[in-house]
């Protein structure tokens, strides 16, 4: 049965106060801060509704009512009105990202700036090397018969192998290789990468090929085989800042989960450009996670997703709030990117 614009007034009026009191909300107390231009006895019956649509419940006899996930889902979707962060709050995430000095500092300053800024458990993925380019090749001699491969993508993400070599190599040599590696792949998306990594031995002078075979070797490692993907988090303490009510009473389903990075993935790596997704309790088909909901958006250079990030609360958590701080990171992490 569709709502009418009373009743979804009284619904948003109930998600706002459970999540700002931690407590039940009740038709008095609904009269008394909003003006919802009813009597309590109307509320009531509203409320009535409500609980029989299953938008709302009571946690035990004589309380208010609480939201329940299909609650905080049509809130989400029809309700809610992103909260614009103010000219400061703009101005400190700007500060706070622009001091970075790597890669790695970037993610680690944006997993805390998420965590402050949300008081909520803050997810940050570093660039997927699956969706990044390549920026440079750099070949360094360690030793006549040893060099360091240092791959550099184009997010800022750096992956480093030693390859020894099958006889002693001259340093114009590597220099010669380093030129041609770069011009055939610079650029190009590591995905992209292996058909051309081959077509190098083709190229080379025969006396070179048993150097370039070995290298080519490693470079595919390096550009193509490692699928190893990385997550960082960053307020977890943040989670016993709720009531009772949250998580259903015990935080152990919730910590477990935390330590499964695949499932971490799974919540927020696989976002679509532009988009920000909110997960609330069973959506996340994640069994520990029945009583937790997740907001996450993806970030990259130039509109090209590589990551995933977002924050990890209770359902009873300021969706509008977090959905605008998301956000607001991932743009000035993605011009972070762009810029370097």
């Amino acid at each position: 049965m569709p709502l009418d614009d009373r009743k979804l007034a009284v619904l948003r009026a109930i998600v706002e106060d459970y999540v700002a009191t931690q407590e039940p909300v009740g038709s008095k107390s609904l009269v008394e801060r909003h003006n919802l231009g009813v009597s309590p006895a109307t509320v009531r019956n509203d409320m009535a509704v409500l609980e029989e649509e299953g938008y709302i419940r009571q946690p035990h006899t004589s309380a208010g009512r609480v939201p329940t996930d299909r609650g905080y889902r049509l809130f989400v979707d029809r309700l809610s009105r992103v909260k614009p962060l103010s000219p400061a709050e703009r101005r400190a995430i700007e500060r706070f990202l622009a001091g970075a000095v790597d890669l790695d500092d970037v993610v680690h300053r944006t997993v805390r700036l998420l965590a402050q800024l949300t008081r909520q458990v803050a997810v940050v993925q570093y660039p997927s090397l699956a969706r990044s380019s390549v920026r440079h090749l750099e070949l360094v001699q360690v030793s006549t018969t040893r060099l360091m491969l240092v791959m550099i993508a184009d997010t800022g993400r750096v992956e480093q192998r030693l390859v020894d070599l099958p006889a002693p190599t001259s340093a114009d040599l590597v220099l010669d290789l380093r030129s041609r590696i770069n011009e055939k792949l610079c650029g190009m998306r590591l995905v992209d990468t292996p058909m051309l990594v081959e077509a190098l031995i083709d190229e080379i002078r025969p006396e070179q090929r048993a150097t370039m075979a070995v290298l080519s070797s490693v470079l595919l490692e390096t550009l193509v085989e490692r699928r190893e993907e990385r997550v960082v988090l960053a307020g977890t303490a943040n989670l016993t800042r709720g009531g009772i009510l949250d998580f259903h009473g015990s935080l152990r389903p919730i910590l477990e989960a935390l330590e499964e990075d695949l499932i971490l993935l799974k919540l927020i790596g696989e976002v679509e450009p532009t988009t920000t997704r909110v997960m609330i309790g069973d959506e996340t088909q994640v069994d520990n996670l029945r009583s937790a909901a997740v907001v996450s958006t993806g970030y990259g250079p130039h509109s090209t997703i590589v990551g995933g990030l977002g924050v990890l609360g209770p359902t009873r958590m300021d969706y509008p709030g977090n959905i605008a701080t998301v956000r607001a990171v991932a743009r000035y992490v993605s011009e972070l990117l762009a810029q370097n």
